[in-house]
């Protein structure tokens, strides 16, 4: 059983991305990584091809985590078929993602709070335009964030079942 995630934020260069390669890396440190498919994306194309953010890069890779071979794209409604939860990075991703979301893929769509208690109340917030430190802030949130999701995988697989909602 595998669980299809793609997290979504503006760009796809700073939050998402962040988000893709923690839980890649967290997956594989935990054996998960046969269990789940991750992916990102950006509610608009304008960084469509491009690497992440170099901030991102450096701030994540101090921390392990190789963000290097990820190329932005543009979330699409498709993506509501191809995904088992399509998480957004904070409140007014989620309600742009709720706009497109056909009713039938309701129940996929979530909110990265819905993984953690450390995300703030707005959500995982946006440090393109600020300095390190909001980088650093998004990898603590996302660290914890991803730990939800993995434990959350985790659970789907351990039913006796095998069935999922």
């Amino acid at each position: 059983m595998t669980g299809r995630v793609v997290f979504v934020c503006t760009g796809n260069i700073c939050r998402s991305p962040t988000a893709e390669g923690v839980l890649r890396h967290l997956a594989a440190e935990r054996g998960l990584a046969d269990r789940i498919e991750v992916a990102s994306a950006g509610l608009e194309d304008w960084h469509a091809g491009a690497p992440p953010d170099a901030r991102s890069q450096a701030h994540a890779q101090c921390r392990g985590y190789d963000l290097a071979a990820q190329r932005a794209r543009h979330f699409t409604r498709s993506d509501f078929a191809r995904f088992d939860w399509v998480i957004a990075m904070d409140a007014g991703h989620f309600e742009r993602l709720r706009r497109l979301c056909p009713p039938h893929a309701a129940r996929k769509l979530r909110h990265a709070a819905d993984f953690s208690d450390r995300v703030p109340a707005g959500g995982v917030p946006d440090p393109y335009y600020g300095d390190g430190h909001g980088f650093e802030q998004v990898l603590d949130i996302v660290e914890a964030v991803c730990a939800g999701v993995l434990e959350q995988v985790q659970a789907l697989h351990d039913e006796p079942s095998g069935r999922r909602e």
